[in-house]
């Protein structure tokens, strides 16, 4: 029986292409698209807020354009998926055009939730919750690359240097795997209770101990502290969380819980939100806000001096 031949002839359009044409057909390219070709990412953790910022942002895209393209990857059914530039496409939106500079790149599902994520924690501010959640994303991919052995892949779950996916997750953010851990429990949270440690109600150390609660006590403790105005301290948190694992913990323990006295407790002095949330950015940190206070009071004490010499 005769052996079949099989040669590796060129394409057709090898034979009618020089090879500057064919690298160049490889390269990376800037298209204008549509707005209304592109969908968001899938679960995206990142909020796009419409604050003072965004429209800031918005304005100068109406003067100078998207300044730097946004990356997106082609869907299968048509079509653009957003990787990185949510909020130039809001911004652009909100700007009235149409178009968006994109780079089209095609991305497994594990590289795009990879550049999402890097692309979006440069941002100056992060809440907590973006933040667990875009950790906890990226954790997942970064371990699934791990499991390939192909020759495209780069695994990351135990081949460099023998190193975890979190401890590599950790030295690109900058943060202790421990760290790393505590924000991924915090996707553990009641939305309420984490929507708390965002406008920065509860210190994130406390909320870590609260998330190890099953949904209906931190439902209760939720109310509670809405029907108590308070929020417990990271004492306060353990002693609920020991209740809870032995099995001990109801309403009324919860509420003889956070009626303790904090160690070093002083009198507060409480200001309703929204007198003055028109004067910070939404989800500003409840500490950054009393010290802006702090300092615009210390300023007004200062040059109330200096009209009296």
């Amino acid at each position: 029986m005769a052996k079949e031949l099989k040669l590796n002839l060129p394409s057709v359009d090898d034979l009618f292409s020089t090879q500057e044409e064919r690298d160049d057909a490889q390269r990376e390219k800037v298209m204008q698209i549509p707005l209304a070709e592109i969908s968001g990412f899938p679960n995206h953790p990142f909020k796009v807020r419409m604050d003072d910022a965004m429209q800031e942002m918005a304005q100068s895209v109406k003067e100078y354009g998207v300044l730097v393209p946004a990356l997106v990857r082609p869907k299968e059914g048509g079509g653009y998926e957003m990787v990185a530039g949510h909020r130039r496409k809001a911004a652009s939106e909100l700007a009235g055009i149409e178009t968006i500079p994109c780079i089209v790149r095609s991305l497994t599902d594990d590289e795009a939730t990879i550049i999402m994520v890097d692309s979006n924690l440069q941002r100056e501010r992060i809440l907590p919750s973006e933040k667990a959640f875009a950790y906890k994303m990226k954790l997942k991919a970064m371990k699934r690359q791990g499991q390939r052995s192909d020759l495209t892949s780069s695994p990351l779950g135990m081949k460099l240097d023998g190193k975890q996916s979190l401890d590599i997750l950790g030295e690109q953010s900058g943060e202790s795997r421990n760290q790393i851990h505590r924000y991924i429990r915090l996707t553990e949270l009641d939305p309420p209770i984490l929507d708390m440690v965002d406008e920065g109600k509860i210190a994130f150390r406390p909320a870590v101990e609260l998330s190890y609660l099953p949904k209906e006590q931190q439902k209760t403790l939720f109310d509670t502290m809405e029907g108590e105005d308070c929020t417990p301290s990271l004492a306060q948190a353990i002693k609920i969380k020991q209740f809870s694992q032995e099995g001990r913990l109801n309403e009324d323990v919860i509420l003889s819980i956070l009626s303790e006295e904090k160690p070093n407790q002083i009198e507060q002095f409480k200001m309703p939100r929204e007198r003055i949330s028109k004067y910070f950015p939404p989800g500003t940190p409840a500490q950054k806000i009393e010290d802006t206070i702090i300092k615009a009071l210390e300023l007004y004490r200062k040059r109330q001096r200096d009209m009296e010499r």
